[in-house]
């Protein structure tokens, strides 16, 4: 459920109005803030924490005293002068200067460590520009993040940022990672507001809940807390063929790359058994890029996929347009196993008739990035969110739109859309796409719904770039497709710890 900032103010009023201490909900933010800000940078290294007067300089302070406890080096800059702090965050003041600093070995090492930032200037309780004091701060911010290579944590909402709009004000914090408290707030989902929220992550306050008749109810942020029990248990006698069998039709001449790596992603999501349809001029080719756990089978028209046991296909990846055209269509408008559709499916969907669709006898994902978004649905307009939903009523789809925040819409009138959290700017390159596709039908394949899918592999594809670029020998530049399904198992791992 998403929360506009005055209904979080109220429902936190509230729980402290029946006998909630704001000081625990205080503790237990913070906590969650540092767990969050360590999980992303495992080895300690510099930490400016920016205060402003308020309740969120109480939070920063808090994370910054278990931070500093865990080895980090910490500088504090205030907006305001120590006297107009809140009592609440002047007290997390002091319990902060009482917290001895723990020795970090790697300070005097030599290697390179990482200069964080928390943004704890202003909550969801502030509105319009930044005032003096907190401008300079905002600006100070910006200035380590541009020239120092400083990675920026903004608690609950960038300060200078509408908590409601997403209007950025002038100077409003430019954020890499947003920690929202309890509940995303309206503004940090808005399209324009992406580059100054960056990557959002949901700091859990159970017992933090809206109140009756609060908060936008068709949509939600996709989370391990959201995706809890999404994945069953393994029985302990599963075989392969339980697991399922997962088709996956393109790779012709120049892209047979694109199938091979859906079919990785497909392997390392969990599926049972995996099959590359070849056309015979291509087989060669992918039979000799392919890992030996892929199965490849040449046939000489797509028609022949009829035939064989699938339990999902997914359409698309490295496809291509050729005389082939009208044999994949009849198997997109008319096969009965869910389809994953994606790449040049899409676009062949968009040169004929994508509301064909919405009598397919199956059901079916659709994966377009925003350029066959607009090819599939020209007259198509309004934020992300609502295209996404208006194409999956169109056609009778669950549709999963990529981009800095993916978008999953269904066609079912009862199941709000979701907002992907995970993800960087390292996946803008070709073929992550092809692994999303991948293990989307894995999922599938495994018994989940292909929403839920969609979702889990949506949260999975984007927390594996992260992993490795922070955990992993990577770089925003230097990610690759083929870097993300080696990731999977510990995306997997992380869903059953409810990584952020």
């Amino acid at each position: 459920m998403i929360l506009d900032p005055q209904e979080m103010i109220e429902a936190e009023g509230h729980l402290i109005g029946g006998g909630v201490n704001p000081e625990d909900l205080m503790d237990e933010a913070g906590l969650g803030i540092a767990n969050a800000i360590s999980q992303f940078f495992r080895k300690p290294g510099t930490l400016v924490v920016f205060v402003g007067h308020g309740h969120n300089g109480g939070d920063a302070l808090v994370a910054a005293r278990h931070l500093k406890a865990r080895g980090w080096m910490t500088e504090l800059k205030f907006a305001t002068t120590i006297n107009q702090l809140k009592s609440l965050t002047s007290k997390k003041l002091h319990e902060f200067e009482k917290q001895p600093a723990s020795s970090n070995k790697l300070q005097d090492s030599g290697q390179k460590l990482p200069l964080i930032i928390i943004d704890g200037l202003l909550g969801i309780g502030a509105s319009g520009s930044l005032r003096t004091g907190y401008l300079e701060a905002a600006m100070e911010i910006n200035s380590l993040r541009d020239n120092f290579n400083a990675v920026t944590f903004s608690l609950d909402i960038p300060s200078g940022l509408d908590g409601v709009s997403g209007k950025a004000y002038e100077e409003a914090v430019q954020a890499d990672f947003t920690l929202t408290i309890a509940h995303p707030k309206t503004g940090l989902l808005r399209d324009h507001a992406i580059n100054h929220v960056g990557r959002l992550a949901l700091i859990n306050l159970p017992n933090l809940y809206p109140l009756p008749g609060q908060g936008d109810h068709e949509a939600f942020l996709v989370n391990p807390f959201t995706l809890d029990g999404i994945m069953n248990k393994t029985a302990h006698d599963t075989h392969k063929g339980m697991n399922g069998h997962i088709g996956i039709i393109g790779g012709n001449m120049g892209m047979v790359g694109a199938s091979v790596l859906s079919g990785i992603a497909a392997l390392k999501g969990g599926a049972g058994l995996v099959t590359i349809i070849a056309r015979e001029d291509t087989y060669p080719l992918i039979a000799s890029m392919a890992p030996p756990e892929i199965m490849v089978v040449p046939v000489k028209s797509y028609i022949e996929v009829t035939e064989i046991s699938f339990d999902v296909i997914a359409i698309g990846p490295g496809l291509g347009k050729g005389e082939w055209d009208n044999e994949v269509l009849e198997l997109l408008v008319s096969d009965i196993r869910p389809l994953i559709i994606d790449a040049d499916a899409l676009n062949l969907l968009a040169r004929n008739n994508p509301l064909e669709l919405q009598n397919a006898p199956g059901t079916r994902l659709l994966t377009p990035h925003p350029g066959e978004m607009k090819r599939l649905d020209p007259e198509g307009n309004g934020t992300r969110r609502e295209r996404a939903e208006s194409f999956a009523k169109k056609t009778s789809s669950t549709v999963l739109l990529k981009g800095a925040r993916t978008i999953i819409a269904s066609n079912s009138a009862t199941q709000p859309s979701a907002y992907n959290s995970t993800g960087n700017p390292g996946m803008s390159s070709a073929g992550v796409g092809d692994t999303l596709t991948g293990l989307c039908a894995a999922l599938v394949g495994r018994g989940i719904n292909i929403f839920d899918a969609a979702c889990l592999g949506s949260w999975i594809n984007g927390r594996a770039a992260e992993i490795a670029i922070f955990n992993g020998k990577e770089s925003i530049q230097s990610l690759t497709a083929s870097d993300l399904p080696k990731q999977y198992g510990k995306c997997f791992d992380d869903l059953e710890k409810s990584a952020f």
